[in-house]
């Protein structure tokens, strides 16, 4: 009820809120305003022990070790050789005299100047909390926005971007705009996922794209469309805030709508859209920027309201639009993951922050919390590295929303904002070690963590097929190939969607659960998606059912090949390599693709992960594991897309006769190693004449028309009208470029 939440309107002049704590009765107590130095290094107390931490004369700490690339598994549910502190309070008086830490981003000596600042620092310095100068760029004719514009944006939820084949012959850049909402949980009711389908016609390329982390994304809007559109969405019970930028990002749990059964699922969707409220901007600057001031009423628990509100620990920028996040917002992206026990298919350990709701005889207790985890990372700079999240500890449910808090406050602080490359909170923590980003966690927390609470094994489920909710409805898991929603797929989607009011969820894994099913429409549901392209759980491949890829080229800026438009030709001819070794055709292997290294698609969790380091070429990394609890390691540089199949045959030929029974692809890589491997790949002389000649039998009594053959692929070249008229052609039946030219030349050879 509306009378039991805090309810805030957008508008920071108009502002009421219920439930939340009064401001720190002692002035003590309180942080002063924080000053101009303060301000630039993000910090939101200015005491002396915090800014200056050292003797003005003391060394600077020693430099952070180098990556310990052994301590690359997830090595359990509790803490390793250490004897966990005692779950309690932690006096603030006793806490600051006992912090001992060294904010990067500060001076470490008295007179010095200013400590260097990135360039985007400068930028949300500067912008009165991100309204300008996106406001005024906006406004002007060009079909761009300038650079510091570009920036904020991103606050907002987006990128600019430039379609690389569309650029006209010296006219220069090809400018549009991606829009990337927020869907706490991945959680769409029935309207949004309507109104985005029609956006997606009317002011975008036509297709919708389901993202890695349980959002949307709308590609292909032109800027004279983007106002209209942001508002579309967010008068259709939508939202963008924060889907990019140095913020919190959209919060992830485990999808699955069980309704009356296995309520820790309900629970962790729940708590993922509280701690979407609790970190969400609060200056106004969205409604100023696309609704012109306009105010939107929005409720939050009162919980939620309080815990931000709350500042006895020194987190608060006080007096500031935006008490947590003040000026400057966080030195990086921040992400956070819920799951449940035994559930790992959000791959809650690549997270900033990773929770896991704890039960106990059926009744929810607390979380367990996990901290910085991560998968960007650059090529040739082992400074930069993928990390899973470390184990910090237990806390019981009612204090969860302030161990979030004290995380995000901890990587304010002391996160660097010199160098973007190091800015995750999981370089904080490879630089300060686990006990001491730990102890100042707990002072803002105002009490320690306890011990981590038993787990039982993870699992990583597809979801896909139907299912029982548990309230007598049904859900159903749809694939979308690599997430991209067009075509006749789209329009069937859209046709059951519509004609059944149901609400959807999106998946970690670029898919859709369709919620809310009654069984008499079960028949009816499956006849249209089928007759759009639409293949059921029962009809996948094992290997395509869990794979996914970024969008990569042509529109991300930072792809240097292909991912997502090659992943399926990929995936065909790694099968059909698998196939001729000898391996069953329902084999699964877990393949991730990123057309750069920054890790979108988490590819560094994968069993085989393809990494795009050239124009089509790609940097391979082999060892995560099915559960998706350990990281996957380099295993080789600049392997040619077209010589997948003569790479990976000597390594899944070995797989095939060296495996342990039901032992997974991941799971033999780690036990056998990198260097057994490379040894099989080159003592490799194809396989033996009887072997060979069991593959060549079944070749040989195929159809006229097969699929496209496994090996280097010819290259033809096209006139540009050709070129278009087959890319329509494979948008509206769903299928690859590959498999749409080959349909229709083999369609001339009678002819």
């Amino acid at each position: 009820m509306a009378s039991a939440a805090g309810i805030q309107c957008a508008s920071p002049s108009i502002t009421r809120r219920r439930g939340s704590l009064a401001p720190p009765r002692s002035r003590a107590d309180a942080p002063r305003k924080p000053s101009r130095t303060a301000r630039c290094s993000g910090l939101a107390a200015p005491s002396k022990s915090r800014l200056f931490p050292f003797p003005p004369d003391a060394d600077p700490p020693p430099a952070p070790p180098p990556p310990d690339r052994s301590l690359s598994a997830f090595v359990g549910f509790k803490p390793l050789g250490a004897s966990p502190a005692r779950g309690g309070r932690v006096r603030a008086s006793v806490a600051r005299r006992q912090l001992s830490t060294f904010a990067v981003a500060t001076p470490s000596k008295k007179g010095k100047d200013e400590p260097k600042r990135s360039k985007v620092e400068i930028i949300k310095e500067n912008s009165d909390f991100l309204r300008h100068p996106l406001i005024e760029q906006l406004a002007t004719e060009e079909t761009f926005i300038s650079e510091d514009a570009a920036q904020l944006y991103k606050f907002h939820g987006g990128y600019q971007q430039d379609d690389r084949e569309k650029r006209a012959f010296g006219a220069g850049k090809f400018y549009q705009f991606m829009m990337r909402t927020k869907q706490p949980a991945g959680t769409v009711p029935n309207k949004l996922y309507l109104i985005m389908d029609d956006l997606a016609d009317s002011h975008g390329n036509g297709t919708l794209r389901l993202t890695t982390r349980q959002t949307y994304q709308l590609h292909g809007i032109l800027k004279t469309d983007l106002k209209a559109t942001f508002q579309a969405v967010i008068r259709n019970m939508g939202s963008t805030l924060g889907a990019c930028g140095d913020i919190n990002r959209n919060v992830m749990a485990a999808p699955a709508p069980y309704v009356g059964i296995k309520p820790e699922y309900r629970i962790a969707q729940e708590l993922a859209k509280d701690i979407g409220d609790l970190l969400a901007p609060q200056s106004g600057a969205y409604y100023d920027v696309w609704l012109d001031g306009e105010q939107v009423l929005t409720v939050e628990k009162p919980e939620v309201v309080e815990c931000r509100n709350d500042n006895r620990f020194g987190t608060n920028y006080v007096d500031s639009p935006e008490p947590i996040y003040g000026s400057l917002f966080l030195p990086r992206k921040f992400k956070i993951g819920v799951t449940v026990p035994g559930d790992n298919h959000i791959d809650f350990l690549t997270n900033d922050i990773g929770i896991c709701v704890v039960m106990k005889d059926g009744e929810h207790v607390g979380y367990n919390v996990y901290a910085g985890g991560g998968m960007g990372r650059s090529h040739r700079n082992n400074d930069t590295f993928p990390r899973l999240a470390t184990p910090l500890g237990y806390v019981d449910k009612s204090h969860i929303f302030y161990a979030v808090k004290a995380i995000c406050c901890a990587q304010r602080d002391y996160g660097r904002r010199d160098d973007r490359k190091q800015s995750r909170l999981k370089y904080l923590i490879h630089s300060w070690g686990v006990e001491k980003f730990k102890s100042v966690v707990e002072q803002y927390m105002g009490r320690a963590f306890e011990p981590l609470a038993d787990l039982p094994p993870f699992e990583m489920p597809t979801y896909h097929g139907w299912n029982e909710q548990g309230d007598g409805k049904l859900w159903y898991g749809v694939h979308v190939v690599n997430g991209r929603l067009r075509g006749d797929a789209k329009k069937a989607l859209r046709q059951v969607i519509e004609r059944y009011e149901l609400p959807v969820r999106l998946t970690a894994n670029q898919d859709l659960l369709l919620t809310d099913i009654d069984p008499a429409w079960k028949s009816d549901i499956l006849a249209t998606l089928s007759a759009g392209g639409v293949k059921d759980a029962s009809e996948l491949d094992a290997i395509d059912a869990t794979s996914i890829a970024c969008p990569a080229l042509p529109l991300c800026g930072l792809a240097i090949t292909e991912a997502e438009r090659g992943l399926p030709d990929v995936n065909r001819r790694l099968r059909d390599t698998m196939n001729k070794v000898g391996l069953p055709n329902d084999e699964s292997v877990l393949i991730r693709m990123t057309g750069c290294p920054n890790g979108c698609a988490r590819p560094y969790m994968a069993e085989l992960g393809f990494v795009g380091d050239g124009p089509s070429s790609y940097q391979i990394w082999l060892g995560g594991t099915s559960d998706l609890t350990t990281l996957s390691k380099p295993f080789a540089d600049r392997v040619k897309e077209a010589d997948v199949e003569t790479f990976f045959e000597p390594i899944f030929h070995a797989f095939k006769t060296g495996r342990q029974a039901n032992e997974r692809f991941g799971t033999w890589v780690n036990r056998v190693g990198f260097e057994s491997i490379k040894k099989a790949q080159e003592e490799y002389e194809g396989l033996p004449a009887a072997a060979a000649a069991a593959v060549a039998a079944p070749a040989a009594a195929a159809p006229a028309v097969a699929p496209v053959a496994a090996g280097r692929l010819p290259r033809v070249m096209i006139e540009r009208e050709a070129f278009e008229a087959l890319k329509a052609y494979a948008e509206k039946h769903n299928t690859t470029l590959t498999d749409a030219a080959t349909a229709a030349i083999m369609k001339l050879k009678d002819q």
